[in-house]
Formats: structure tokens, C-alpha cells, sequence
């Protein structure tokens, strides 16, 4: 009944309709836009009845009156999404964060669920399938400063039912904004002799003989409650300040299914790992299901600073929970290292979800600005 859309069985025909929600100037004119004002939440959909939200695509201009436009907008826009008329909303996070890439920035990316797109990276995608049974609610709140005119495209599918096995699509937003790690800047090398651990090369920095033999101090990607599937997330890493020119990805990713202790059955072996890259990467790097959408080292000054983003989709690897997930991983090894960390989670479950903790105020959801960002 809901096959059909992907390429392999696409030509298999469905019992639905298409129908679209847009911003479009229903006067037939070209006022193709919904003007947003500053510290106003408007509601941009609202489907009644059954059916799946195959599509959104959105941009947005927010500025003065001399087209100056608004730093970080991106930030200061929230999205937000209700499914079946609840009051804690299953969707939100900062608008450029949803699609993809944190601090606020825009740029030009592809994977199989998200897109930046030309201009520049203004058009904004996602192909996420979104179900519900009675109705949908989509609304943005703006924090800018400025107008906001915000265009989009919401492409659904109605249906007279939907099987009983859904679950219903969640997007969260976090940020540390100091992970606050307990080794010195300057980590320094083991004497492997005074150490005896002749094992280890003469190279091994003294901080990994530490061990995390819990997790508990990991940067939680997502915490949540219920029976669903986790399909996702990206990464963003602000390296503030100088480590060695140590790479900032040297934590393991630790996933706990149905509040299982230490070890969780998904245990990696490195950030990089889990992002499916390898050796402390410094290239950009775009696939359907992981890449590196952002490196800025070389305008840092420094081999792994300023700010770094990266994507990892579980769309042929999805991962299941009976009861709950915890999805964390570690700031540096055994959490050593003291950096900037926001993240985006995806993930299907049954409702009710366990409610978000309240979404950061404005002024500390934006990204840092480095004297060198400034030139």
C-alpha cells in the first residue's frame, strides 16, 4: 500500500492523492511569501485528516530595508512540526540545523534525505516521510532581529488510513556549548618505559590511558522514550581554542538500546568512524548517507579548528529500540577534550514522546565569531 517511491518500484500505482500546502500568493500575484515579523510564531500548515508528508522545501529572506541580511538567521528561525494534535511538538529545531549544517550557515549539499541547494545553499530539502493519522501542524517562530519572508513547498499524499505499525517522524536540536573536558590543551606524550606499557608506541599521548567505562559524561545526541527507530543525525564541532593540532574526533560513538549499562550494544571507535570517514579527515565530502558538509581548519590557522559539520543517515541501517535509546558520544577520548558541540537527531517512535527539554534562548543558540571569521 505505501510502496512505490522509491526508484526500484516506482512504477507501482497507490490509492492516494497528491496534494501540496505552499506559500504561494493566492490573489495570483507574486507576493509568493509569508511575511514573518520579529518574535512571531506562524503556523505555515495544517492538514486535516490522514496522510504522509513526502517533501518540504523552504527558504527564507530575513533583512532591513537595504537588504542587508540578517546574520545566523538560520539560528534564529525555528521549525517546528505536531502530528495527531499534540501539545509538545515532535519537530524542533533551528531552521538551517533541520536541513543539515549547524552555526547558523548555508551551503550547497546533497544526501539522500537533506539538500542545501543554489543559490548558494538557500533552497532548503528534506525528504524525511511524515505520517499522521489526523492532522499535522507546521509552524516557524522567528527570533530575528528583521523581517522574515519565508517561502515553502509541503508535498503530502492523503490517504483514507494508515496501517497501525507507524511511527511518527521526531527531529530534536542540542547544544554544549563547553564540553568541558578534563585534559590540559597540551596533552603531552607517554614515557612508555615509566609507564610500563612497553605495548604502546612512543607517540601515545598520555590522556588515552584514561578509560570511559560508562558513558556518562558523553554529549547525548538523543535521549528518548518510547518503541521507534533512530534514523539519523549531524554533528557540528567548534574547536575554540588550540589543541595540539590534535584531532577533535578522537571519541567513540556509544548507542544504548532499552536502558542496557555500559557496554551498549553499539559501541564504535571513533568519531570519523561513525561518520564512516577515516584518519582525522580535512576534506569536504557528500553521500547519500555521511559526509563532511564543513571544515574550516584551514581558515582557523589551526589543522582542526573553527567549525566542522557532519551527517550520518541510518536509512538502510536503521536503529531499533523496544523501550528507549540513548544516542551519545565522546568529546575527545573518554571526553578529554573541551569544544563546541550541537547537534540534530532523527528518529520515528510511537507517541506519546518523552517532552523536549526547553529549546535554548536565542543568544545561546548562536555560533561563535573568531577574529579570523571576521576578516
Amino acid at each position: 500500500m505505501f510502496s512505490g517511491n522509491s526508484l526500484e518500484s516506482l512504477f507501482l500505482l497507490k490509492n492516494c492523492k497528491s496534494r501540496r500546502i505552499s506559500s504561494y500568493d493566492k490573489s495570483g500575484g507574486n507576493h509568493d511569501w509569508v511575511d514573518i515579523e520579529p518574535n512571531e510564531t506562524k503556523v505555515i500548515a495544517e492538514i486535516t485528516g490522514c496522510g504522509i508528508i513526502r517533501h518540504i522545501w523552504m527558504t527564507n529572506w530575513t533583512g532591513d530595508e537595504n537588504w542587508i541580511e540578517e546574520p545566523f538567521n538560520l539560528r534564529k528561525l525555528i521549525l517546528r512540526m505536531y502530528w495527531d494534535g499534540e501539545k509538545n511538538p515532535s519537530v524542533e529545531v533551528p531552521l538551517g540545523d533541520f536541513f543539515g549544517i549547524g552555526f547558523g550557515l548555508r551551503k550547497n549539499f546533497a544526501s539522500a534525505a537533506f539538500a542545501m541547494s543554489p543559490q548558494d545553499g538557500r533552497g532548503l530539502s528534506c525528504y524525511f516521510p511524515m505520517p499522521f493519522r489526523k492532522k499535522a501542524v507546521i509552524t516557524i517562530e522567528s527570533n530575528c532581529e528583521n523581517h522574515t519572508n519565508f517561502y515553502f513547498y509541503i508535498d503530502y499524499e492523503e490517504y483514507s488510513e494508515l496501517p497501525g505499525d507507524i511511527g511518527y517522524f521526531h527531529a530534536q536540536w542540542r547544544r554544549e556549548i563547553n564540553t568541558k573536558g578534563w585534559a590540559p590543551i597540551e596533552p603531552g606524550l607517554l614515557d612508555r618505559e615509566k609507564a610500563n606499557v612497553p605495548e604502546e608506541p612512543k607517540w601515545y599521548p598520555k590522556a588515552w590511558l584514561t578509560r570511559n567505562r560508562d558513558g556518562k559524561d558523553n554529549y547525548v545526541i538523543l535521549d528518548a522514550v518510547g518503541k521507534g527507530k533512530f534514523v539519523g543525525c549531524n554533528l557540528n564541532i567548534e574547536v575554540f581554542e588550540p589543541q595540539a593540532n590534535e584531532w577533535y574526533g578522537e571519541g567513540d560513538d556509544m548507542i544504548f538500546i532499552d536502558g542496557e549499562p555500559w557496554p551498549p550494544s553499539l559501541h564504535g571507535t571513533g568519531t570519523e568512524d561513525y561518520f564512516n570517514t577515516a584518519f582525522g579527515p580535512t576534506q569536504e565530502f557528500c553521500a547519500p548517507y555521511h559526509g563532511i558538509t564543513l571544515y574550516s581548519g584551514d581558515k582557523a590557522g589551526f589543522k582542526y579548528g573553527g567549525k566542522n559539520s557532519m551527517y550520518r543517515l541510518h536509512i538502510r541501517d536503521p536503529i531499533y529500540f523496544d523501550s528507549s535509546i540513548r544516542v551519545t558520544i565522546e568529546h575527545g577520548h573518554a571526553n578529554k577534550l573541551s569544544n563546541d558541540y550541537s547537534s540534530t537527531a532523527y528518529w520515528y517512535q510511537t507517541e506519546p514522546h518523552k517532552p523536549f527539554d526547553p529549546i535554548l534562548q536565542v543568544d545561546q543558540r548562536l555560533p561563535r565569531i573568531h577574529e579570523w571569521e571576521r576578516r
